[in-house]
């Protein structure tokens, strides 16, 4: 399998923007939470969204899914053409956009190999069922166990895993790495590398900011549901100042 993850970052930012977000506002009750953010990714991206708690991450990923009311969403998202954001949330998935949230939404009685079937249902499909267990041998291995008895990896790896069985174009994760190993961690930074190289872009929310930055090439970060950083990551990482005040690192 061909590797692009070490693509320069020159060459991207000079192809056509594949996914934007303009303007995005999100209202959760009385509470202005998502303040107009907007965003340019290309085809095959990875993009680090960042900022502290309540900063707007996941409202902002959640606003892009089409899983909160679209009367409280203002603006426009945009993937390969499509317009997202006059989409409900079954309609967003069926264009190629897959949210795999916080807490993985493995759904209990089923085993794994079940919880990916189920993903594929409807068209589009994505990956095999035997593809995906090729890029996770140890959910080929557990196929046959039910899924919420997985532990926290295999279960991050059953998230993702099921997304794919989709035929995904934007994959937004939300905190991937939360209450997992070292050794964990850097083994699904690995499988986002292999998907990263199949043209997938990756919106990524994580509170490790670091391990974000590094397997990113752009980062945004987000203060009070604003955009107060947009640049490479790389920017981030060498930029003490700015990490101190918006990230705590």
């Amino acid at each position: 399998m061909l590797d692009k993850s070490d693509t320069n970052v020159n060459k991207k930012a000079s192809a056509p923007v594949y996914f934007s977000v303009h303007d995005i506002h999100a209202y959760y009750g009385e509470s202005y939470i998502v303040q107009g953010v907007s965003m340019n990714v290309h085809e095959g991206e990875i993009l680090a969204l960042l900022g502290r708690n309540g900063a707007g991450k996941t409202s902002t990923l959640r606003a892009i899914a089409r899983l909160d009311d679209p009367a409280l969403i203002k603006g426009e998202i945009w993937l390969d053409h499509q317009p997202i954001h006059k989409m409900r949330a079954h309609e967003a998935s069926k264009c190629g956009v897959a949210l795999v949230p916080e807490d993985r939404r493995i759904i209990q009685g089923l085993t794994v190999e079940e919880n990916i079937k189920l993903a594929q249902i409807e068209e589009p499909i994505g990956w095999s069922i035997e593809r995906i267990y090729e890029l996770f041998p140890r959910l080929g291995e557990r196929r046959k166990q039910e899924g919420t008895t997985l532990s926290g990896g295999e279960q991050q790896m059953l998230a993702i895993g099921r997304a794919l069985a989709r035929d995904i174009k934007l994959l937004l994760l939300d905190e991937p790495y939360e209450g997992l190993a070292p050794v964990i961690v850097q083994e699904i930074e690995k499988t986002l590398k292999l998907i990263r190289a199949q043209g997938i872009t990756t919106v990524i929310v994580e509170q490790n900011a670091v391990a974000a930055l590094k397997l990113a090439d752009r980062a945004i970060i987000l203060d009070t549901g604003k955009v107060v950083f947009e640049g490479t990551a790389a920017e981030v990482l060498d930029n003490e100042k700015l990490r101190h005040e918006y990230l705590a690192i």
